[in-house]
């Protein structure tokens, strides 16, 4: 099932789920409270009345009108309630009730007065909400004089429930209202959040065919965005990858294809007897030269692979930048003097601060003596070896005063069998790129201002 789908079903099951939840314990709870809020009104009529009658001039009334007084608020507030007052000897003195319907309470006021005087009463086939007051004898006046009379104030529970009813329906229809404009918005909201996934899977089905070209990015908002950029940036990567592994095969197949035909051709030579004495020998002494370079090749491919792939070859230690950069000066030395190269190492920052990385010794050693031996074959008279410190990072710099990179050399510098004027195996820089970023650095090179090629290597500094 896609995804639009299971997100749609899943919010109107969701929907479903809260109707229900809200029928079952809403529907009692609402009828809770109207019984009680129709208890408070009963109550509150009772209340008033009693009080009304102990403001009449009673002298001057007699019992029958005092009792329609009492009785009469109930019918102007309230059509729906009935109300009895009586004595203790069954004197009715007021009834808003038939005499048939009045002879049916009677028995039900002593019945319920007994043990509990509010509640729910059954008449018949009908429960009634009751409430009863008793009046004080000295306040009633004409109405009793001596005993006290209980007025009963009942409402039909079916008027409740109709209330209920009622009102329960026109609240579902409120929420099924509100929930399918919930859901319509539900399905305007997803459909925003799943076209951007359906078209990022197109986009995602180009890469996978490797049609990199054709990638276009998705825009769009959020982490759907981010993901759509990274998906993009991905693709630009992959090609740019496609291209250099296409490239590799392209120039290792020609570096190595080279040396095997020069071997080939003067072992072939000697055997046909077509060189033969000083020009045997000189073959003999290109074939060992050849196989020399091919082994060198395949050397370096080797260690190449296993620098970009392996994590066991890497020792990874606290190195001084000092002693790291004193240990390249050595080893180099003999190519400068050969080249007639100066070679000058400049501390931009205290040489007693003692700078550290954390890397492989040895392998960042190859790595510098790789972009050293570099830009010794390309300068003119010195290279320039400048160590800072700057945010937390330290940076070393090679510079050399010669004719600097060419351009169209820059972007795939670092890439395997690119070789410039004077290059040799093409693999040099690639190596050091690989021992740098694995030891947790970064390296780049352009041409400075003045001239010569500039090659930055930057670590975190220990």
């Amino acid at each position: 099932m896609k995804l639009i789908y299971k997100l749609h079903l899943s919010f109107g099951i969701l929907l479903v789920c809260v109707l229900m939840l809200t029928a079952t314990f809403v529907y009692p709870l609402l009828m809770d409270t109207l019984i009680n809020n129709q208890r408070e009104e009963l109550r509150s009529q009772g209340s008033a009345m009693m009080e009304l009658v102990n403001s009449l001039p009673v002298q001057d009334l007699t019992p029958s009108q005092s009792a329609a007084a009492i009785v009469q608020p109930a019918q102007e507030i309230n059509r729906s309630v009935d109300a009895l007052l009586i004595e203790p000897n069954r004197n009715i003195l007021f009834s808003t009730m038939t005499e048939a319907q009045t002879q049916t309470w009677l028995p039900l006021i002593e019945q319920y007065s007994s043990h509990n005087q509010q509640g729910l009463w059954e008449n018949g086939q009908e429960k009634y909400i009751v409430e009863t007051l008793t009046s004080n004898p000295q306040n009633l006046g004409p109405v009793s004089a001596v005993t006290p009379a209980t007025l009963v104030l009942s409402t039909p529970l079916s008027k409740v429930k109709s209330y209920q009813s009622e009102l329960f329906t026109r609240m579902m229809f409120i929420m099924v209202i509100g929930g399918i404009i919930a859901f319509g918005l539900s399905l305007f909201i997803t459909k925003r959040l799943v076209t951007p996934l359906e078209k990022l899977k197109l986009e995602l089905k180009k890469v996978e065919k490797r049609h990199f070209d054709e990638v276009q990015l998705i825009q769009t908002g959020g982490e759907i965005g981010e993901v759509a950029q990274s998906v993009h940036h991905l693709a630009g990567e992959l090609k740019q990858y496609h291209h250099a592994q296409r490239q590799f095969f392209q120039n290792a197949s020609h570096e190595l294809k080279t040396p095997l035909m020069t071997i080939q051709g003067y072992a072939e030579g000697i055997r046909d007897g077509i060189f033969t004495g000083d020009r045997a020998d000189n073959g003999l002494d290109v074939i060992s030269s050849e196989c020399e370079r091919l082994k060198g090749i395949v050397t370096e491919m080797i260690l190449l692979a296993k620098l970009e792939s392996e994590d066991g070859i890497f020792d990874q230690e606290e190195v001084s930048v000092e002693q790291l950069i004193d240990k390249t000066v050595d080893r180099i030395r003999p190519l400068a003097i050969n080249e007639e190269v100066d070679i000058r190492v400049k501390y931009e920052v205290d040489k007693q601060s003692k700078l550290h990385i954390v890397g492989d010794s040895e392998k960042l050693l190859q790595a510098v003596l790789n972009i050293m031996s570099n830009a010794i074959r390309h300068a003119s008279h010195a290279v320039y070896i400048e160590i800072s410190e700057q945010d937390g990072q330290v940076q070393i710099d090679v510079i050399d005063d010669g004719e600097g990179i060419p351009d169209h050399l820059l972007p795939q510098l670092f890439q395997r069998f690119i070789k410039g004027k004077n290059g040799e195996t093409g693999l040099g820089l690639a190596i050091s790129r690989a021992i740098v970023e694995r030891c947790n650095g970064a390296i780049s090179a352009h041409n400075g201002e003045h001239g010569g090629a500039i090659f930055r290597m930057n670590f975190p500094s220990k």
